[in-house]
C-alpha cells in the first residue's frame, strides 16, 4: 500500500463507450458502469488521504455527441448530485464543479449550487467534477478577470500532482493544461468502468516512486553540490 497522499490527483475517465462495446451493449451502459466506478474511486481517495480529487465528468467538446449519449450523462451527473450528497456532507467530501454553467439547463445548475453548499464545510476530501469543462476556455476567463498572477491561480485551481488517464490513451484532452505543469502521469490500459483501488493504488505506487525535481537537480547530483534552491522532492504536496 502507498503512504497515506494528500495530494491532488486528477483522472480522464476514459474508455466508458469501449467497454460497453466490447460487451455488445449500448454506449450507455458503459456510461453507468463508469459512474459505479466514481463511487468506488471516490471512497478510495478517502481511505488513501488525497487532499483533492478531480474527475473529468464531460468536456465541453462532448456536446458533439449524439444527443442520447448526452442527455445520459446529464442524468447520471444529476442521479450522482441528487444521491451522493448527502453521504458527501456525512463523510466530510466538499464537492465542487468546474466548468461552465450558462449551457446547463437551469434545474441542473440549481442541483449543483445546492450540493456545494450542502457539503462546503467538508475537509476530509474535495472532490471536484469538471463539466462542461475546457482548460483553454478556464484559461482564457482567468486570465480577463484576474488584475495579478495570485487571482489568475486562484480561479483556475490548485496544481496537479499526479494525472491519471484511462483505456490506454496519451493525452490531456484540454484537461487541467495550466494545473498540470509540473504533474505526474500514469497511463492506465484497463477502461473506465474497470477502474477500482486496486487501479489507483498503483497509480499512487508509481507517483511516490518517481523524483520530483520541480527544475532542479536529481537528488545524487544535488548532494554532490548541485545548484542553489534546486527542488528535489518525492511526492510532493501542491494542495491549498
Amino acid at each position: 500500500m502507498p503512504p497515506i497522499s494528500p495530494i491532488h490527483v486528477a483522472i480522464i475517465m476514459d474508455g466508458n463507450g469501449r467497454w460497453a462495446t466490447q460487451r455488445q451493449l449500448p454506449r450507455q451502459e458503459g456510461h453507468r458502469a463508469g459512474a459505479q466506478a466514481v463511487r468506488r474511486t471516490v471512497e478510495a481517495a478517502i481511505r488513501y488521504g488525497l487532499h483533492t480529487l478531480t474527475l473529468y465528468a464531460f468536456s465541453a467538446d462532448n456536446w458533439k455527441r449524439p444527443q442520447i449519449e448526452v442527455n445520459t450523462l446529464m442524468l447520471l451527473f444529476r442521479s450522482y448530485l441528487t444521491e451522493e450528497v448527502g453521504a458527501c456532507a456525512r463523510q466530510g467530501i466538499r464537492l465542487s464543479v468546474i466548468g461552465r454553467r450558462d449551457r446547463l439547463p437551469r434545474s441542473l445548475v440549481s442541483l449543483i449550487e445546492q450540493a456545494e453548499l450542502k457539503t462546503a464545510r467538508g475537509q476530509r476530501l474535495h472532490l471536484r467534477l469538471a463539466v462542461d469543462y475546457s482548460s483553454r476556455y478556464a484559461i482564457l476567463e482567468a486570465a480577463r478577470a484576474a488584475s495579478n498572477e495570485e487571482e489568475f491561480r486562484r480561479a483556475l485551481g490548485p496544481d496537479v500532482d499526479l494525472l491519471i488517464r484511462t483505456a490506454g490513451e496519451q493525452r490531456l484532452s484540454d484537461f487541467l493544461l495550466w494545473e498540470c505543469a509540473y504533474a505526474e502521469f500514469v497511463f492506465l490500459p484497463q477502461l473506465w468502468p474497470d477502474f477500482d483501488e486496486a487501479g489507483l493504488r498503483e497509480s499512487l505506487r508509481q507517483f511516490w516512486s518517481r523524483e520530483r525535481r520541480f527544475g532542479g537537480l536529481p537528488a545524487a547530483s544535488a548532494r554532490q553540490g548541485g545548484e542553489p534552491g534546486s527542488t528535489v522532492l518525492r511526492g510532493a504536496r501542491s494542495c491549498a
